[in-house]
């Protein structure tokens, strides 16, 4: 048996016992009783891995949007201004890992910063638990008081939750502070990583067909037409992904993610070409 503080890790990590994918189709479909049926049912731990995969997907979404969008905006800059194929990889790849580097590298950072600060107000709150836990108490029945409650439920509800300090903790942090409370198995390193190699995998999908123009022998033309479906169906892709895991309409936040490439590889292509214009045209070379 899991001993109490490793089981509330784990209900932190995996959320209640409950069939959560089959809650979220309840709700999506006002089904009362299959929502019931969800609750009711008991899953295993090694089935509900979402939850942690999950602390992910930010990094793995916005890391592989930025790097596709980005280099696909760089290749259609150099399209526009009538570049070469060795400049569209030149710059496309000095891009790639400039940008890559620094985006994983910021994520760690501002990842590393909130999980710090967090984890100080929690150290801070315990602390003021510990030695003054009647004015804790008094703060959070004016807070229920304040969202309706009568003063003697409010009362009620503190002296009881104040029974279980971990629990009380935590509600303290986000009652008061309005965070969530720290989880020691995060890692701000895995989220840089995460972001660093999201934005290389992806950005390299714009570059696929000038790399391979060698082999194929695709005029420039050929490899721009498939530079743009690759990119467009990957962007797709990712935002069908994205609605996966934050309960949105997949037609939706893909066709979102499509409009926001799109605008940024048009703006793109337009800039490079009309400064091209005015200075009297650029050198392929």
């Amino acid at each position: 048996p899991l001993s109490p503080a490793m089981a509330e890790s784990e209900i932190r990590q995996r959320g209640p016992g409950r069939d959560l994918n089959a809650a979220r189709a309840a709700f999506d479909v006002g089904d009362v009783d299959a929502s019931r049926q969800a609750h009711e049912a008991k899953i295993h731990s090694t089935e509900q891995h979402a939850g942690e995969s999950g602390k992910y997907v930010k990094s793995l979404v916005f890391g592989g949007l930025d790097g596709i969008i980005t280099t696909f905006a760089v290749v259609a800059a150099s399209v526009g201004g009538s570049l070469s194929t060795d400049v569209i990889l030149l710059m496309g790849f000095a891009n790639l890992i400039a940008d890559g580097l620094s985006m994983g590298f910021g994520d760690y950072l501002s990842s590393q910063a909130e999980f710090e600060y967090t984890r100080a107000e929690h150290k801070r709150e315990k602390w003021e638990l510990d030695n003054y836990p009647e004015g804790e108490k008094q703060e959070m029945v004016e807070l229920y008081v304040a969202r309706g409650m009568t003063q003697a439920d409010a009362e009620s509800v503190i002296e009881v939750m104040s029974k279980y300090k971990n629990f009380f903790l935590d509600v303290m942090m986000v009652e008061e502070l309005g965070l969530m409370p720290p989880d020691e198995s995060d890692s701000p390193a895995k989220n840089g990583m995460v972001t660093f190699v999201a934005f290389v995998v992806f950005g390299f999908i714009p570059l696929m067909s000038y790399v391979l123009a060698g082999a194929t022998g695709a005029s420039d033309v050929a490899n721009f037409v498939a530079a743009c479906v690759l990119t467009a169906c990957t962007m797709l892709a990712l935002g069908a992904a994205k609605a996966k895991f934050t309960n949105q309409s997949m037609v939706k936040s893909a066709l979102l993610m499509l409009l926001n490439g799109g605008m940024a590889a048009v703006a793109a292509y337009l800039v490079s070409w009309g400064i091209a214009e005015a200075m009297g045209g650029v050198s392929a070379t």
